[in-house]
């Protein structure tokens, strides 16, 4: 559920402007201009600065449907070919996540956590869609490997008045796991340590776009 928080980012933080001019979607929302996801859009009518609360919607995480094939055959037929998740790994992916936002959350200023709905709350609900694996399963543990990407996935994200149920902001992101400045050597250290880092970076956003609210 704390990937959803992420979405107050963009709308909240005061450089962002909402394009007034154009055309709204289905829901009433303008597109935000400059944001720092690849598509946003904020009810052009709301001021954030009501909101003081947040109510943390269930987040989903949604794995893409790659089949189950040898690493090794994969990997020969293509050197950036999507890899099979299994259950005990799509399991650290969810806990490595969910616990880098809430140890960041934590530390969060202007706001609490609460689940009672109010005027001065914000309902938070989004998922982490077609999430894919880069790094071949069978060869972690056994040797290192480089990749200029262990993986990716696409961040939906959306923000309700907790009264009135109406969506206020949204946006999509598609993101990739991948270090600045070259190919990451993975294993099975590296990898998670580059999930997390992943994470970290997108928590630390969330939280200066929520305090950046009440600035």
């Amino acid at each position: 559920m704390l990937v959803a928080s992420l979405l107050v980012l963009t709308a909240c933080a005061g450089e962002r402007t909402i394009d007034r001019t154009a055309e709204l979607t289905f829901d009433g929302l303008a597109p935000i201009k400059n944001s720092s996801f690849s598509e946003a859009w904020a009810d052009p009518d709301i001021d954030f600065g009501q909101y003081n609360k947040i109510m943390l919607g269930d987040a989903q995480f949604e794995f893409r449907a790659v089949k189950k094939t040898s690493s090794s055959t994969a990997m020969r037929r293509n050197s950036t070919s999507e890899f099979w998740i299994d259950d005990a790994n799509r399991a650290k992916l969810i806990e490595t996540v969910t616990a880098v936002f809430a140890e960041e959350l934590a530390n969060t200023k202007g706001f609490t956590i609460t689940d009672k709905p109010g005027p001065d709350t914000l309902v938070l609900v989004g998922a982490l869609h077609d999430i894919v694996s880069r790094v071949p399963p069978e060869l972690i543990g056994r040797g290192d490997i480089y990749l200029t990407s262990l993986g990716e996935a696409t961040l939906v994200l959306q923000a309700m008045d907790s009264l009135s149920g109406e969506t206020i902001y949204r946006a999509v992101d598609r993101r990739r796991i991948e270090r600045m400045g070259g190919a990451i050597q993975a294993n099975s250290v590296t990898t998670w340590s580059e999930v997390r880092r992943w994470a970290q970076r997108w928590a630390v956003r969330l939280r200066q776009g929520l305090e950046s609210i009440h600035e």
